[in-house]
């Protein structure tokens, strides 16, 4: 009996420091929730970026952001903060787009319409020409040339409504915006244009990135507003040879200098072992690039200072990096792999956040399941209704290259993505959507992250 007590009285002691570093675990963790909620200071600065005004690479305002985020680094207390150079891909959009659907008799409809990012321009003065409506993207291919040939195609699927997570509708659609031109061209047609990929219902153009081939001659790509493509929809049952005007002046340059910004705190045991979390700097040209992708780049920097503020010391490395040129290049991420390479650095792990500002649910992770399932274990350390999962797959398409020249593990923060197709790439995509606690709630989940992947590793 004494020795059952002896065994067990040693038992408890072990236990000790295990318990003790779990509590200061939860009180770390805890801190950066209550300070991220009170000092809001990731909505502030994601409201000073997003004055400044839509980012899209090669712009001035890309290069005033870039310059404006490595002078708040600056005064973060960080240990290191540089630039890291790229160059970058530069197409302007030009004059306002016009686009006027006329019927047989005379009516005359505007419609609200964007140039697909990369698009090339209508001739001066603008095309005029019947329009084919084609309800997706592989369904061209069942339609005769001479049925296109010398017309307008209008792409018309439907935003999917029946999924519960709104990226599933987004990834089945977005094909017409990127290949739409393509394959329009490859049948005579002299234009493309899409129903925006939204899953809103005002009349706000969505844009984003088209794709050209070498081989097929490339033609005007634009994107119509949500109630604009249901006039075009109903007129044309009516009217089946009613026609489009659409004028656009875009126009490409040549590829233009840009930086990666990146801040670091060291860490004091495994220097060598580097966390990577960020977002893209870079936003499409119209509204202010709040949501997509502000907010995962205050995700990041306000996280790195949220472990400086509570005098965290971290045992491995950690880096936020602003990636430049996401969204029509990925140039930024390509060059902070190249270098990763080339200087043989180790990373841990490369975390991204570009779903938004929204209230964080969980993480996706593209990892062994070894890894998977300890992070999975740390689920108890997050605030209830905060992240509640840790699924299989998931990353981001700045940490891609990375992953991709050495299988890094990558992380994607997830959340709920409801309202993010309403305003994806479009006008609406402003400081005044963000809502500052869904913010904040993002920016502690990620401090939370980093810390116990510091402390523990993976």
């Amino acid at each position: 009996m004494k020795w059952r007590l002896l065994f067990g009285l040693l038992a408890m002691i072990a236990m000790v420091p295990l318990f003790s570093q779990t509590e200061d675990d939860r009180i770390t963790i805890r801190s950066f929730y209550d300070e991220a909620l009170t000092s809001r200071q990731s909505y502030h600065w994601l409201k000073d970026l997003c004055a400044i005004g839509p980012r899209l690479s090669g712009s001035e305002s890309s290069l005033q952001a870039i310059h404006w985020v490595k002078g708040v680094m600056d005064t973060c207390g960080f240990d290191r903060v540089y630039l890291q150079p790229t160059l970058v891909p530069h197409w302007e959009r030009g004059n306002p787009e016009k686009a006027i659907l006329y019927d047989s008799k005379g009516g005359e409809y505007p419609l609200n319409v964007l140039a697909i990012g990369g698009s090339v321009a209508t001739p001066p003065g603008g095309i005029t020409a019947e329009i084919i409506e084609v309800p997706s993207l592989m369904a061209i291919d069942d339609i005769p040339r001479e049925e296109i040939e010398g017309k307008i195609v209008f792409f018309n699927p439907p935003f999917d409504q029946t999924n519960i997570g709104t990226g599933a509708s987004y990834g089945s659609n977005v094909g017409t915006r990127a290949q739409g031109a393509v394959k329009a061209s490859q049948k005579g047609a002299i234009a493309s244009v899409i129903r925006s990929v939204s899953s809103g219902d005002d009349d706000a153009p969505h844009t984003g990135t088209g794709h050209y081939e070498a081989d097929v001659d490339s033609i005007p790509a634009a994107a119509l507003g949500v109630r604009s493509a249901d006039i075009v929809q109903h007129v044309l049952k009516l009217d089946p040879h009613a026609k489009m005007h659409l004028e656009m002046s875009c126009k490409w340059f040549e590829d233009a200098p840009s930086f990666n910004v990146i801040a670091e705190l060291r860490g004091s045991e495994y220097p060598d072992e580097i966390i990577a979390m960020g977002g893209h700097m870079d936003s499409w040209d119209v509204g202010e690039g709040a949501h997509d992708d502000g907010a995962g780049c205050m995700h990041a920097l306000g996280a790195l200072k949220l472990l400086v503020d509570q005098g965290v010391t971290p045992k491995r490395t950690i880096r936020a990096v602003m990636f430049i040129n996401e969204e029509n290049g990925t140039r930024g991420g390509e060059e902070y792999a190249d270098q990763a390479v080339k200087l043989g650095e180790k990373h841990l792990v490369a975390i991204e956040s570009d779903a938004g500002g929204y209230s964080p649910r969980g993480f996706g992770i593209t990892a062994d399941e070894e890894q998977r399932l300890k992070l999975e274990s740390w689920l108890d350390y997050f605030p209830k209704n905060t992240i509640s999962y840790m699924s299989k797959g998931g990353g981001g398409v700045d940490i891609g290259p990375l992953h991709r020249a050495d299988g890094t593990p990558m992380i994607g923060l997830s959340v709920d993505g409801q309202k993010m197709f309403d305003l994806h790439h479009s006008a609406n995509d402003v400081f005044s959507a963000v809502h500052p606690r869904e913010l904040e709630l993002g920016t502690a989940s990620m401090a939370t992250l980093v810390y116990l992947l510091s402390q523990y590793g993976l």
